[in-house]
């Protein structure tokens, strides 16, 4: 009848208002104090990844980083550079479908290798994005040397995130398998 059921819209919107509202809150004050941009990627695909194996259907990690985005925006009205971890949750989702790997990505080391590198390519193309349209120039350039550079550290948030959410639903599959015996 409808394609997300009550169980996937409260696991999309839990993971969406979590990233959300740290984002919102936390992301600025570690932005300021490091000026680094790890925590946003790292908060993104540990949450991403785990609406994938959580929902395991195609649009559930698209509708997560929009929900996110609008509570973001509502929160923190100047943080437009949340748009670039849209497009990211955009790409996550498109290349998951792509490689097959929507539900139980835990089930291989292929598969979790597949979503490992996926979470560091969506978050380069956040990194770009904002990058690109949303840094000034001249602070990307003498800060950080470049864009290349700055996406560089995205990815870096992304693999951290990407390790967490992985070692996340690993740990929670296992569980749940435990509690079945």
């Amino acid at each position: 009848m409808f394609y997300f059921t009550t169980r996937d819209i409260t696991a999309i919107t839990m993971c969406a208002a979590l990233w959300g509202v740290l984002s919102a809150y936390f992301a600025p004050v570690f932005w300021k104090a490091t000026h680094l941009p790890f925590f946003c990627d790292m908060l993104g695909i540990v949450l991403l990844i785990l609406v994938m194996w959580w929902v395991g259907k195609f649009g559930a990690i698209t509708t997560t980083g929009i929900i996110a985005t609008i509570i973001t925006l509502m929160l923190y009205p100047i943080g437009t550079q949340f748009l670039g971890f849209t497009a990211a949750s955009v790409v996550f989702d498109v290349l998951t479908r792509l490689i097959g790997i929507q539900k139980s990505p835990e089930k291989s080391a292929l598969r979790l290798i597949s979503v490992f590198l996926t979470a560091l390519a969506s978050t380069a193309v956040a990194g770009f994005i904002i990058g690109s349209l949303f840094m000034d120039p001249g602070v990307l350039l003498t800060v950080f040397g470049g864009v290349t550079f700055f996406v560089v550290l995205h990815v870096v948030g992304g693999a951290i995130g990407g390790t967490i959410g992985l070692t996340l639903i690993k740990a929670l599959s296992i569980r749940i398998s435990l509690q079945k015996m």
